[in-house]
């Protein structure tokens, strides 16, 4: 693999059979594959599928973008996709929340076999940011007055994350923001995941889903982040995975 400008590959576990193509997973904001994936990669071995983890620019282990064009959904894309072309050039994808955003766009690359979009929100949360004042804040300025802006930058303020590389991915994700209609829909077979008592990703997700053809959709127990960490989620994401395709 070519050296990746933004991504960290946290891990890939090769099971000992072949049960089917790789699975690439993406995380959370502003968590990590650790954080995010525990438990995933032996249980993927069960079934005989190699699992690969990738850290997000500024999360975890991911780099810190030199500015935040450099973390534009596009370009982050772009990477998550010569991940998967080094995996041997198809996958099987399974992302939450901000990751599941980044792998909406996977399948218009051609490289994605099955989705799973889990706790994704209906409306790009980053679109309405105050960029200019989460810039001054992540150089060391004010707490920004933007109600919203103000939540997240406390939120990438907290130990041990990196401040400055979450305010530049944030900034570059809202400069190409999810707006989820069907010439942008995944042309794969796509399983979206939501918790129960996960009331703000539920309103709206009626009709993220009405713009994928022949979406599933699987309800698990929990909140936004309860619903991650639940078993449910992980052996939904597996039925699906591999469940034989109908002919």
């Amino acid at each position: 693999m070519p050296p990746l400008r933004l991504l960290h590959v946290a891990h890939a576990a090769a099971a000992g059979s072949t049960g089917g193509p790789p699975v690439l997973l993406i995380h959370s904001f502003p968590s990590s594959a650790a954080a995010d994936w525990g438990g995933w990669v032996e249980a993927l071995a069960a079934v005989g599928r190699e699992a690969c983890l990738v850290d997000l620019p500024g999360h975890g282990a991911g780099a810190t973008p030199g500015d935040a064009s450099a973390a534009a959904t596009s370009r982050i894309v772009d990477e998550l996709d010569e991940v998967i072309g080094a995996l041997g050039g198809s996958a099987d994808v399974v992302g939450y929340s901000l990751g599941a955003r980044l792998a909406w766009e996977l399948p218009r690359r051609g490289h994605v076999r099955r989705l799973v979009l889990g706790g994704i929100a209906p409306v790009d949360p980053f679109a309405d940011l105050d960029r200019a004042a989460l810039e001054r804040f992540a150089a060391g300025g004010p707490l920004p007055s933007h109600p919203l802006t103000a939540r997240l930058a406390a939120r990438i303020s907290q130990p041990g994350l990196n401040t400055v590389g979450l305010a530049r991915c944030m900034i570059g994700l809202a400069s190409e923001p999810f707006a989820p209609a069907p010439h942008t829909a995944p042309a794969v077979p796509t399983l979206f995941v939501v918790g129960e008592d996960d009331a703000m990703m539920r309103d709206g997700l009626d009709a993220v889903i009405a713009v994928v053809a022949g979406a599933r959709l699987a309800v698990v127990p929990g909140d936004h982040r309860g619903a991650l960490l639940h078993r449910r989620f992980r052996d939904a994401a597996l039925a699906f995975l591999t469940t034989p395709s109908t002919p």
